[in-house]
């Protein structure tokens, strides 16, 4: 090639690195796919001598498994979201308060390149949440250290990463030692990752607010659009902010004006009017869609959408809460994050189960305890019409700390379904002047950002103290302390008040009589905690009284961990209205006949089953829970007695035992309404599978629970048994856990078995991506008839994903000797403190054209196992100049060719860390150096 061509070619190559990308919109694209992980810490060398010390203080000097070319070729290859704790043995001498799970370290690691194209734009790295707490490192830089299992990050990647060939690596450090709770946690990536690409001048994450205001009689939708840029001078940009009904149609406009320096922000706000809005409510939850288009000119940079809510929230010190103007009680449950099978890892569809579940049982408020859920269920809140007592993990108003807050305001601000902030949960400051401070404190950081809702605080104590944690609350939150509520409320007549935790009993699903030598509770709401009430008399003291706005019961769903009142082998709590499974207790049915009006649907369940043998003629309580104001029992066709229902306790009655058919019939005025039928089976003969869906999305990230129970030979429930079941799934998906919500089996919740517990168990299955046709699961136990299931896989795209990048191990920094006139020695040595005579690059390294001609170029690399065969490549994109590669003083090839070209040497099996030095001879009058990429590469199939 003529030497004024490549010269030409060389410069254009060089304007080609320097030109920004064109604009392009927002893309958000998931990293959920293609992961690595090492399960334990990969320790890092000990930092000795002067040169590791040296290279240490730097910002890519990372070691070991944060490095970007540490060999993972042994690692689990896994998609996300994952936890890793559920996948582990019980062990005795772990944390009860865990679930007796190990946890431990672990680690991740993931590559991506990234085009061309996107040098220009903003690069930010989105981890939903990583339990517990995380270091993140890209390409050796340590970009990120978190604090909280509980809280997102966005992380400007920018100033990182590479284009081009170069995979880019990202590297996860998670302690899940590191606990916050008292209750199982999980451990890992165990929400979702994204991706996001943006205009340099953007949107910022979470920067658009919209939340309506109702004024005179008048709503408005103050609107309030936060821009970044990275862009290096001042921009500006017009935002056109839309807003449409839940019919998709346009309702107001408006335009904003906002100029924004480099590496700068910038907020703009306007307010819109809305006239007659339809109203979001439990019943009816209308949503709103508020978009902000970005423009610079003609040409979009960025947009984005919330969804928002027309509603009034209200707490009244006597009358409690209102929404939309009308008394509403609260009927409230706490829940933890963790799922039956899954841990905390919990799918999208899974929590959905899990509301619907809720809602059934008559909920219409959740307290999502102790930390911030996953964005996506609050998404399904607003969608399902419930109400969210949104709760901060960490009480604490020093910087690391607020952040978490804040950014859980900023985040969810703008659902309609949140009504309070929550900032503690039970903490020993709270009747202290500290306590007070710190609340104030958070308070003020949290109306800075939302003025629109209350705050809360959980108190367990203290709330008549001095000065304490309660006197800086919009609403004073009381956990438990029935006795209190009256005392409180007489000398603090002017401050809302709502149970934010009551109750706390003890039931274990499917038990009717107390076996505590077993850690077994009967499920007749007669076993409260020390500190609590049974559900029927913590209900009772908040519904007589007005001025508490609602309840919260501990809680809505059983979980891992704090196996109260029992330790091992107890591993999950018996507090739950529901097992870990979401199988509903008595309490399901309590609370449902408490919490849902006769005039919208009669409610009638009885309880105990009816297998007793060898009980003939024992008196067996019956409890009959309904919403009717009467009640009817009969047995075996005969009228076992009649009675009121009182609205707290329910109704019940001994009967002496006899096989054969129970039936609670509800009545008004002496019309039946509705019965509830319970019979004596016989031995099990078959198996049943009944899936709470009949079709799944093919995204490879549906899943849907599938019940298993077994049946007699008449087809009638056994709620006895306790068969070992064998699963077996085919086709276009595959078995993610399984479950029977017993607090005391010690069953692995990764396998393909799992025994029923008092009749039920459960196991979740999870579609494949790309998957079509149906997905079969077969279920079998000893001594009966099997069972199949044949769900439907409906054609679904997966959400738009970053490709995983194949590994490289990329040789980044360089050492440059000076130029010398004569062929010097290539395995000279340099001392170990000498960090300034040879300089410092990394490739494209272009030197000259100079006087000398001969250069070294040298660094160390590591190589991968699966490269380190004798058939490996080292292989350098371009080398000008003839070039010799000497590899741990053995010299492995020559480049007889002073042209730009690429040129590769076989890296024969050694040790794992080599180095490199390529000794550079130029042309006269021309550049040299090693013009592309190096990296080892494996060798051509």
């Amino acid at each position: 090639m003529h030497p004024l061509i490549r010269r030409a070619c060389a410069l254009l190559a060089l304007l080609t690195f320097a030109l920004p990308a064109l604009a392009a919109s927002r893309e958000r694209l998931s990293l959920d796919t293609g992961w690595l992980f090492h399960l334990g810490e990969v320790p890092a060398p000990p930092v000795k001598g002067h040169g590791m010390s040296y290279h240490n203080g730097k910002a890519n000097g990372a070691w070991g498994a944060a490095s970007a070319d540490f060999d993972d070729s042994g690692w689990r290859r896994l998609d996300l979201p994952h936890d890793w704790a559920v996948e582990g043995p019980f062990d005795r001498n772990e944390n009860a308060s865990q679930g007796y799970r190990p946890r431990g370290i672990g680690w991740y690691r993931r590559y991506l390149k990234l085009d061309e194209s996107d040098r220009g734009r903003h690069l930010e790295l989105q981890f939903d949440a990583i339990a517990t707490h995380s270091t993140v490192w890209v390409n050796g830089v340590v970009v990120n250290h978190n604090w909280s299992g509980y809280n997102g990050r966005s992380i400007d990647i920018t100033p990182f990463v590479r284009y081009g060939d170069d995979p880019n690596t990202i590297a996860v450090r998670v302690d899940a030692n590191a606990m916050e709770g008292w209750w199982y946690e999980g451990a890992g990536i165990y929400r979702h990752t994204w991706l996001v690409k943006r205009d340099a001048l953007h949107i910022a994450t979470d920067g658009l607010h919209a939340n309506p205001v109702k004024q005179d009689g008048r709503w408005t939708l103050p609107v309030e659009v936060t821009l970044e840029s990275s862009a290096k001078a001042a921009r500006s940009a017009v935002i056109d902010v839309t807003v449409f009904d839940p019919a998709g149609t346009e309702v107001a406009k408006g335009s904003l004006r906002a100029q924004v320096g480099a590496l700068d922000s910038a907020v703009a706000r306007t307010s819109l009017e809305v006239r007659r809005p339809k109203l979001w409510s439990l019943n009816d939850p209308q949503l709103y869609r508020v978009r902000a288009v970005l423009r610079e000119g003609t040409n979009e940079l960025d947009r984005t959408e919330v969804q928002t809510g027309f509603r009034t929230i209200r707490f009244d010190a006597d009358k409690g809460f209102f929404l939309n103007d009308e008394g509403l009680k609260l009927y409230g449950v706490c829940v933890h994050q963790d799922h039956a099978g899954v841990g905390v890892a919990v799918p999208e569809s899974i929590w959905e189960f899990r509301l619907r579940r809720l809602k059934e049982m008559g909920v219409n408020a959740i307290r999502f305890a102790h930390n911030a859920p996953a964005a996506e269920v609050l998404d399904m809140a607003d969608r399902m019409g419930l109400l969210v007592m949104d709760e901060n993990r960490n009480f604490n108003p020093s910087p690391d700390y607020l952040q978490q807050l804040t950014w859980l305001v900023r985040r969810d601000r703008n659902h309609p379904s949140v009504i309070l902030w929550s900032i503690f949960n039970e903490e020993p400051l709270q009747s202290t002047e500290a306590g007070y401070e710190m609340a104030r404190r958070m308070v003020a950081a949290i109306r800075k950002l939302d003025a629109t809702r209350p705050v809360t605080g959980a108190m367990h104590g203290g709330l008549m103290a001095g000065l304490n944690a309660s006197d800086a609350l919009d609403v004073v939150g009381v956990n438990y302390q029935i006795g209190t509520y009256d005392a409180y409320h007489r000398a603090y007549p002017k401050r809302p008040m709502t149970s934010t935790e009551d109750t706390s009993a003890f039931m274990t699903r499917g038990a009717f009589v107390s076996d505590r030598a077993a850690q077994v509770l009967a499920s007749y709401d007669e076993e409260p905690s020390s500190w609590g009430n049974t559900h029927r008399d913590a209900w009772r003291a908040i519904a007589q009284r007005p001025f508490i706005a609602g309840s919260f019961i501990w809680t809505g769903i059983d979980y891992r961990g704090e196996p109260t009142p029992f330790e091992w082998p107890s591993a999950s709590s018996f507090f739950g209205a529901m097992d870990l499974a979401a199988f509903p207790k008595t309490a399901f049915w309590i609370h449902q006949a408490q919490w849902t009006k006769l005039k919208d649907r009669p409610v009638v369940k009885l309880v105990p089953h009816w297998n007793w043998p060898g009980r003939e003629g024992q008196p067996v309580h019956v409890m009959v829970a309904s919403n009717a104001p009467r009640v009817r029992l009969l047995l075996n066709g005969a009228i076992v007695g009649e009675q009121d229902v009182d609205p707290f306790e329910m109704a019940h009655f001994q009967v002496p035992y006899a096989p054969g058919r129970i039936e609670a019939v509800a009545l008004q005025a002496g019309k039946e309404l509705a019965r509830d039928t319970v019979e004596t089976s016989g031995a099990p003969a078959r198996l049943l599978l009944m899936p709470d869906r009949t079709a799944l999305a093919g995204d490879g990230l549906d899943a849907v629970p599938v019940t298993v129970s077994a049946v007699d030979a008449q087809g009638r429930p056994v709620p006895t048994s306790n068969l070992r079941v064998s699963f077996e799934a085919q086709g276009e998906g595959a078995i993610i856990g399984v479950g029977n919500g017993d607090p005391n089996s010690h069953e692995a919740d990764k396998a393909s078995e799992r025994s029923l517990f008092n009749g039920l168990a459960q196991v979740i299955v999870q579609s494949r991506r790309n998957g079509r046709g149906v997905l079969k699961l077969r279920a079998s136990a000893q001594g009966v008839q099997g069972a199949e299931t044949v769900i439907a896989l409906q054609a679904a795209s997966a959400p738009p994903s970053v490709p995983t990048a194949e590994p490289t191990t990329p040789l980044l920094s360089w050492r440059v000797s000076p130029a010398f006139a004569q062929r010097p020695d290539p395995n000279v040595k340099l001392a170990e403190t000498d960090m300034n005579s040879w300089g410092w690059d990394e490739p494209p390294i272009r030197r000259g054209p100079e006087a000398e001609l001969f250069r070294l170029y040298r660094t160390g690399f590591s190589v991968r196992a699966d490269r380190n065969d004798g058939r490996g490549r080292l292989a350098f994109g371009a080398i000008a100049g003839k070039a010799e590669v000497w590899v741990d003083g053995v010299k492995l090839g020559e480049k007889a060719t002073t042209d730009a070209a690429p040129f590769a040497v076989l890296l024969p099996k050694g040790a794992a860390r080599r180095e490199v030095t390529v000794l550079v001879e130029a042309q006269r009058g021309q550049p040299s150096g090693i013009l592309g990429r190096v990296v080892v590469e494996a060798a051509a199939q």
